[in-house]
């Protein structure tokens, strides 16, 4: 038990990682806490797998994973975009880096669902509107970009 009694148990917290024997399981006691930290959007969690010995936080596999920026900032750049506002008008309204707004756009793509029902609770967009925004997003000079910022960053 610790000073400030007991440690509470993160139960309905799954291991993130595919390779592990409890990816995706809940309630199976494998997870453990591992403390917090403040960001920009709040605190985050951390968490450590006693089974596959990973380490992960809250945001892991989410939209907002490494994201250094406030939340709200990327989500309204999204809600531009799914407007009709240019890539370039966003990333000059809101005082940013083209390829900022270029790097939230190709993470908002790998996420589209869970984008999908934030833009959708937050918005009054209907499917079609959504669909226009990821269709945008496959366009092949998008691609060609985030290729080249994959092998930029050595992971491509």
């Amino acid at each position: 038990m610790g000073k400030r009694g007991p440690k509470p148990k993160f139960t309905n917290v799954p291991c993130p990682n595919k390779r592990c024997e409890d990816y995706g399981k809940i309630n199976n006691e494998n997870v453990i806490g591992n403390g917090t930290y403040m960001t920009k959007n709040g605190k985050v969690h951390q968490f450590h797998c006693k089974t596959c010995n990973k380490s992960f936080t809250s945001n892991s596999n989410t939209i907002l994973h490494d994201l250094r920026t406030d939340e709200n900032i990327m989500f309204l750049a999204l809600k531009m975009i799914l407007k009709g506002t240019t890539l370039r008008g966003t990333a000059e309204i809101l005082e940013v880096k083209l390829d900022t707004v270029r790097r939230w756009l190709s993470i908002a793509a790998d996420h589209s669902e869970k984008v999908n029902k934030v833009l959708m609770k937050d918005l009054n967009v209907d499917k079609v509107e959504l669909d226009e925004l990821w269709t945008f997003v496959k366009k092949k000079r998008f691609r060609k970009w985030a290729a080249n910022q994959k092998k930029k960053d050595g992971s491509g």
